[in-house]
């Protein structure tokens, strides 16, 4: 962010910030400056356990878990999540701050696919931090079990990308 001779923010700036701040899901962010101060909260939604919801969920108990979601304005309504069986193996996690690329380019095939054999030091990805793309390699070998994020998304130091197990 740049501010202008007059120490204030451009209007796309402050758009700009709404938006990261959604995309990062934070919880509020504040900004200050001699001039301004400008504070962004985002949507605040907490879970609680519900005993009630399961009974209203068609679906076999141990594949379903239920809770309730309840609003800033205080309207609850059940949520089902099914709940996947635990895959074991390596977590592979993620080593800096950035934005995930499962391929080279949006034209090239992913480095990886669930499935897939990798060995010790195979490239598994792309996190793009500060502009630039930084090269994930493989700890270990196996084969992929499961890839936890999507491509472009966001993604938070030590958080798990990845399982590679046999």
């Amino acid at each position: 962010m740049n501010e202008n001779k007059n120490g204030n923010l451009s209007f796309g700036e402050i758009k700009e910030l709404i938006s990261l701040v959604a995309e990062k899901n934070l919880g509020k962010f504040e900004l200050k400056s001699d001039n301004y101060k400008i504070t962004i909260e985002g949507k605040k939604e907490r879970i609680v356990q519900s005993a009630g919801a399961i009974n209203s969920i068609q679906a076999h108990p141990a594949q379903v878990a239920a809770a309730s979601a309840v609003s800033e304005d205080g309207k609850a309504a059940a949520v089902a999540v099914a709940s996947k069986p635990e895959v074991k193996g390596f977590e592979v996690k993620a080593p800096i701050i950035g934005t995930f690329y499962e391929a080279p380019a949006p034209d090239k095939e992913p480095f990886v696919k669930v499935g897939q054999r990798v060995k010790k030091g195979d490239v598994l990805m792309i996190i793009e931090s500060m502009k630039l793309m930084n090269e994930i390699q493989s700890e270990f070998d196996g084969v992929v079990k499961e890839i936890l994020v999507k491509n472009g998304d966001a993604v938070e130091y030590d958080q798990i990308l990845m399982i590679i197990g046999e």
